[in-house]
């Protein structure tokens, strides 16, 4: 596995050929300087930028045209001389400079239109290239180029892999000789992935041409859960995630929780930007961006912060003390966050990863990792190739849709002892008329209400609720046998229509059940008959998220292991590093707030803001308590990096703990 370093710069450097005198502010020794002093111990420089201009020595490219000098190659050597890494940086998907010297290897939408961003020809923006056009072969040459000439370099990073459902004479010709209808989305899109699969296999080819070893990087901004053919062609995964950027700060975790299970060395990408890439001069506030690295080192992942080189060549002073502000922590805690394996009760399976044909986020997806963040319930996210056997119980989101393969595996893990928590369509067939598995109920097919209302009994409901609460998604109809109910649904009087309704928005509850629960468990399996998690991610209605965790909380029963009085807003994990013989907790605490707002704009690549997820202040949290089920004794505990020793209560396998104090992040180490 290659093993990336703690403390990356994505430094991006896209530069327009109107602007004079590239470079020309650059000084190795202050290069160097600035780099040390902010703790950077590897740092992605360009070679190709999304304008298409090279920054060192081409004969296949053009150097930019106001530079006169090898710009990456002083980079590359400063950082050398002090042992900084440096990756190198080569845009892949679009590229202006090829758009208008080739314009035919530009990709056509199928409405014969240019794609990217920029599809008139008065838009500012970048171009979309065609992966199946000569591009392709112009691009293997470029990346060739850079390898031979920095065969010492620390990986390529490619960039923008995307390709469209493209219809350009190349593709066209293309998918007639596959016989494929170009008038069939499905076809051009099943020819699209014909096409990727080509660009990863001749550009990773490329790389790996004078170098077997050389680290490889493809970027689409994602790591797609369940995509596994793509793996090959990675040396390790970066997890592009800017919370401001749109992103928000549950989005990270996410990926991280599904990336921990597979065998690659990742990182996680955010930015020092207030909003995203491309903007010159913004600035997050400093906490923020401590937060955020703490989060990715908790998570299992190295840290990379994303920077945008002025054209001078410059590093800016404010930039990098912010940077060195928040890496200054993470070198202090590097010892704890080498070679660990993430410690869960509970795994999700995807829906993205279960669901071929769903887009790179699902609804489902995002509410239950909302939910469980919030809730301080230990989990990773899986795809149906991991190890279901490491888990207590397994949650299928919403909308999983469960093939023979998937219900073999399914079984076996439910005859080993595991415990299966169903939810919405997850666990009906492919007609919806029945349940896959024994739930001890029948299925009567969808409601004709919506919304709807539930009761749940009293021990799963909010600690706040003693009446039925409106469910904003559609309900399936089930009726209990032989399991237990675990509450009621209330059908409203009518659907809202012209010919009746009530009120602002749906109509109330009738006032006696409607005969179907809410959800029911037979044994090991539990079903809600709601597709909650979807419902909680659109509404985040915190009475729907408390009927959830109390359903989650009592199948998991006493394989329940870690409790807390942390707020919803905290989040904890806990890892292990089995070769130190010790288990870490991580703590972490910030209040993210919505700021900005709905603003027309002029200018630059924003034409509205918009509401932006911040974190301006971090506040300390007090005693916060902490119980947890250990797999192992526990000899003692400490609270690093500041090496002091913790107190701690245990009885038989269950430690109880107190941190009297914490801001931000505090990682809890048990020596076993």
């Amino acid at each position: 596995m290659y093993n990336l370093r703690f403390r990356q710069v994505h430094l991006d450097f896209h530069t327009s050929p109107h602007i004079p005198k590239i470079g020309i502010s650059f000084n190795k020794q202050k290069w160097q300087e600035t780099l040390k002093a902010a703790h950077v111990d590897s740092i992605t420089c360009f070679a190709v930028c999304h304008h298409g201009w090279s920054y060192y020595n081409t004969e296949v490219g053009e150097r930019h045209p106001h530079l006169d000098f090898d710009l990456l190659r002083a980079q590359f050597d400063a950082c050398k001389e002090i042992d900084i890494n440096v990756p190198i940086y080569i845009t892949a998907g679009i590229n202006n400079w090829a758009a208008e010297k080739h314009p035919e290897w530009r990709e056509v939408g199928y409405d014969g239109r240019y794609t990217g961003r920029a599809q008139n020809v008065t838009d500012s923006g970048f171009h979309n290239m065609c992966f199946n056009s000569p591009f392709l072969d112009f691009l293997c040459d470029q990346i060739r180029e850079v390898a031979g000439l920095f065969p010492n370099c620390d990986g390529l990073f490619f960039d923008i892999i995307i390709q469209g459902q493209c219809c350009c004479k190349w593709c066209l010709k293309s998918m007639a000789e596959k016989g494929l209808d170009p008038t069939s989305e499905q076809d051009r899109k099943l020819h699209a992935k014909m096409v990727l699969k080509k660009y990863y296999k001749k550009t990773t080819a490329a790389s790996r041409e004078l170098n077997p070893d050389m680290p490889v990087t493809h970027n689409s901004g994602h790591v797609t859960r369940g995509d596994r053919d793509v793996l090959k062609y990675l040396s390790h995964l970066e997890l592009e995630s800017l919370p401001t950027g749109g992103w928000g700060y549950d989005h990270f975790p996410m990926g991280a929780k599904y990336c921990t299970n597979l065998e690659y060395d990742f990182l996680g990408m955010t930015g020092k930007f207030h909003t995203t890439w491309g903007e010159f001069g913004g600035f997050k506030h400093p906490d923020a961006l401590r937060y955020e690295c703490a989060a990715m080192i908790a998570y299992n992942a190295k840290c990379s912060i994303g920077d945008q080189l002025h054209p001078c060549g410059e590093l800016d002073e404010s930039t990098y003390k912010l940077i060195g502000n928040a890496y200054k922590e993470v070198k202090a805690k590097e010892a704890w966050c080498k070679n660990v394996q993430s410690v869960a009760n509970v795994a999700v399976l995807s829906s993205v990863a279960a669901n071929s044909e769903h887009p790179r986020e699902e609804d489902s997806d995002i509410g239950v990792t909302r939910i469980l963040l919030e809730s301080h319930i230990l989990f990773d996210i899986i795809d149906a190739e991991m190890d279901f056997s490491k888990y207590k119980m397994l949650i299928l989101p919403d909308d999983i849709v469960i093939r023979h393969d998937l219900k073999k595996l399914l079984d076996a893990y439910l005859a080993q002892g595991g415990k299966l928590f169903l939810t919405g369509k997850s666990g009906l067939n492919a007609d919806e008329t029945e349940f896959l598995f024994d739930v001890g109920a029948t299925l009567e097919g969808p409601s004709k209400f919506s919304p709807d209302y539930i009761l749940p009994n009293k021990d799963l409901r909010a600690n706040f609720v003693d009446s039925p609460s409106v469910c904003y998604t559609r309900s399936y109809r089930i009726k209990v046998t032989d399991g237990e109910s675990l509450g009621d649904v209330y059908d409203p009087y009518f659907n809202r229509s012209y010919k009746h309704f009530c009120s602002h928005q749906h109509t109330p509850n009738r006032l006696d059940p409607s005969g179907f629960a809410c959800a029911v468990m037979k044994n090991k399996v539990m079903y809600l008959a709601h597709p909650v998690f979807i419902m909680y991610r659109g509404f985040g209605a915190i009475a729907v998220k408390e009927y959830i965790v109390n359903c989650i909380k009592k199948l998991l029963g006493d394989d329940l292991s870690l409790t807390t009085n942390l707020p919803s807003t905290a989040r904890i994990t806990l890892n292990e590093q089995v070769a130190e013989n010790r288990s870490i907790l991580h703590l972490l605490s910030a209040n993210t707030i919505l700021r900005g707002g709905e603003v027309s704009l002029s200018g630059g690549n924003l034409s509205r803001a918009g509401n932006i997820e911040v974190i301006e202040e971090l506040l300390p949290l007090y005693n916060t308590e902490v119980t947890l089920k250990t797999r192992k004794p526990v000899k003692s505990i400490s609270l690093e990096p500041q090496g002091k020793e913790l107190a701690f209560e245990h009885i038989d396998n269950v430690i109880k703990i107190n941190i009297d104090e914490f801001t931000c992040h505090q990682m809890i180490v048990l020596h076993h």
